[in-house]
């Protein structure tokens, strides 16, 4: 089974952000991934809305917004103007997740929910039905170009028997340390989606290893 690709403009140069999402845009990239961090919930500070606004305009392909901040349905109506196809918030930083997943839904956009390394998969049990998308992180949040952490591996395969189980039809998208080699032990497991930041935009030809990653 093909994978989706949503290389992370995280990694992007930003010193030359338009020829990066040019790139993007011809390519055969499905989605871009787009971090929002808020130096709270992750110790960092990523992008502000003059720049997404800015890429929004810019860029052909859907949205796929990550939020690693507090208080994420803060952020809905912001996320839901910028046109974004996912909208993707932390188990661990939202209280009342159902609704919070259901006000996604309503919105119009695809509702995923992330999982950091230490969460297990069975704390989406009661929920995973009602989602759209998982995020696991094979990192831990807030910074690009950290080792996968090999775990994850078994966790997309739990995962994807919750979903078969409680016939559920999210996806299951993993992010962090993503490349040609560990996405195909992703692939293998289970996944769907994969982000990948430096293995694209630091690649000397970024098209070619999104079109390798489509292939796994």
């Amino acid at each position: 089974m093909s994978q989706l690709v949503s290389p992370s403009l995280l990694s992007a140069n930003f010193g030359n952000l338009q020829d990066d999402l040019n790139m993007i845009n011809g390519s055969n990239a499905d989605w871009l991934h787009i971090d929002i961090m808020d130096g709270v919930f992750v110790p960092n500070l990523s992008f502000g809305p003059p720049v997404l606004q800015y890429v929004a305009k810019l860029c052909n392909k859907p949205l796929d917004v990550h939020l690693m901040v507090v208080n994420p349905m803060n952020y809905l109506e912001p996320v839901k103007a910028l046109g974004a196809r996912v909208m993707n918030i932390h188990y661990e930083a939202e209280t009342h997740l159902h609704r919070a997943v259901m006000k996604i839904k309503e919105s119009g956009m695809m509702a995923g929910v992330t999982l950091n390394p230490s969460t297990p998969v069975m704390m989406l049990k009661d929920i995973i039905a009602d989602l759209d998308l998982v995020l696991l992180m094979s990192v831990n949040p807030g910074f690009g170009g950290q080792k996968f952490i090999a775990h994850t591996v078994n966790k997309v395969r739990e995962l994807r028997e919750l979903i078969e189980a409680t016939s559920s039809s999210a996806l299951i998208e993993v992010d962090g340390g993503v490349n040609v080699e560990t996405g195909r032990l992703l692939a293998d497991a289970g996944s769907d989606v994969l982000v990948a930041g430096n293995a694209v935009f630091k690649a000397n030809d970024p098209v070619a290893v999104i079109d390798s990653l489509r292939a796994l």
